[in-house]
């Protein structure tokens, strides 16, 4: 009797415990959506460009509070929300086994109404890449395409908007880390293809960079490590390894996570003599005072360069694509704008601007907001930049960006 009487007490102690585990106050929960909505009506300078209805933000969320019985769904809660401005710089601080990934290797474009894998990150594919480029998306784990997209978990913004769609598609090929990927594809010879994203592994890189020598043309690979400080260091002992060669090209077409600016000034630093300018900053000020009744102030400004180290005078041509983000994408116009290299590839990441971080009442984690535009010298928008040598990935048993590289500098005379 007495051994009983010590097993239910056992169990109901960690019942009593589970349960204040899992308590969830909708009160607390209501008070970070307030939070939340007020910092992006506040602070988000992309806001007016995303046409998003902040009304129906606000009566949407408040509406789902009182279904939350998790914590994994208050995260999910917040995680949906800034997902509804389809801006892949919007993101919490945290992720859950439901979260949606930030990326994917592969990219999709729509065309002609149709999704077509427009992209594959082919340098950090392991192994044999499958010649998917132009393929058509027809599923995922067996849900039509266009379908899963209807089923993204957003509400207030236009599935039906090209660049909202376009960027819900690539969301949805990044997919739930507790989910597969499993796509059928449609070929150009109109077979079908099945692909498990999740078979696909990428590189794993040891070292901030890597560098090496092609007929005479040093190329520097950043590895995903623009957010290392370190890595200014490590990229001045690969240079001046290199100083004597013909050209340069530098790659970032792995900077997917982005850095700082510390360590692209650094880099930018060792190929100019004087002071110059890399990108142009603007933000939208309001009053401390009385936001309410006073103007908006709009305040920008031109961030230089300055010189460092010993200078690298030979030609430069930096790489880019999908996978290039964020400071990467930075870096790729600031070269440009100081009139220090060219640029090859295709579209970058297009993440907008420059983020700043912000916290909840409540949660433990918080959130970045963009809060600052960012422009090339010439003025085009960071996310709309172009390379001036546009490469359309055609293939993926071939390193067609790179090769375009090698043979430019090697027609310079």
């Amino acid at each position: 009797m007495k051994q009983l009487l010590l097993v239910f007490l056992f169990v109901f102690n960690y019942s009593c415990v589970n349960a204040q585990e899992q308590y969830i106050n909708h009160s607390k929960i209501k008070e970070d959506l307030n939070k939340i909505i007020g910092d992006l009506e506040t602070n988000y300078v992309y806001l007016n460009e995303k046409g998003i209805d902040l009304n129906c933000i606000r009566d949407y969320y408040n509406s789902q509070i009182k279904h939350i019985k998790t914590e994994e769904e208050t995260v999910l809660l917040f995680e949906y929300l800034l997902d509804e401005f389809y801006d892949s710089h919007l993101i919490l601080n945290t992720n859950r086994s439901s979260s949606y990934r930030l990326s994917s290797p592969i990219y999709t474009s729509i065309k002609n109404d149709k999704f077509l894998v427009s992209s594959v990150w082919k340098t950090q594919i392991l192994g044999v890449v499958p010649q998917i480029i132009d393929a058509e998306i027809i599923a995922i784990n067996g849900v039509g395409f266009s379908e899963a997209i209807e089923q993204f978990p957003s509400y207030c913004n236009d599935k039906n908007n090209a660049v909202t769609r376009e960027w819900i598609a690539n969301k949805v090929l990044a997919g739930q880390y507790n989910r597969p990927r499993i796509l059928t594809l449609k070929l150009k010879n109109k077979k079908e293809f099945t692909l498990d994203l999740d078979k696909i592994k990428l590189r794993a890189e040891p070292y901030f960079l890597t560098s090496k020598t092609i007929n005479g043309v040093g190329v520097i690979r950043i590895n995903n490590s623009l957010g290392k400080d370190n890595l200014v260091k490590e990229f001045d002992r690969a240079l001046n390894n290199l100083i004597d060669a013909k050209g340069l090209i530098i790659d970032l077409r792995n900077t997917v996570d982005g850095g700082n600016s510390y360590v692209a000034r650094g880099i930018m630093g060792r190929f100019i003599t004087e002071s110059r300018p890399y990108q142009k900053h603007l933000f939208l000020e309001k009053s401390k005072s009385n936001p309410a009744v006073n103007p908006v102030i709009t305040r920008s400004w031109v961030e230089y360069v300055e010189p460092r180290g010993e200078t690298y005078t030979k030609p430069v041509f930096v790489l880019v694509g999908r996978w290039t983000g964020s400071m990467g994408e930075g870096l790729a116009i600031g070269f440009e704008g100081m009139e220090r290299a060219e640029i090859i590839g295709s579209e970058m990441e297009k993440l907008a601007g420059g983020v700043s971080s912000f916290s909840f009442k409540n949660q433990t984690y918080g959130y970045r907001i963009s809060t600052e535009k960012l422009f090339h010298i010439n003025g085009t928008a960071r996310e709309l930049y172009v390379p001036t040598y546009f490469v359309n990935q055609s293939l993926t048993d071939k390193d067609e960006v790179l090769e375009k590289g090698i043979k430019l500098i090697n027609n310079l005379k």
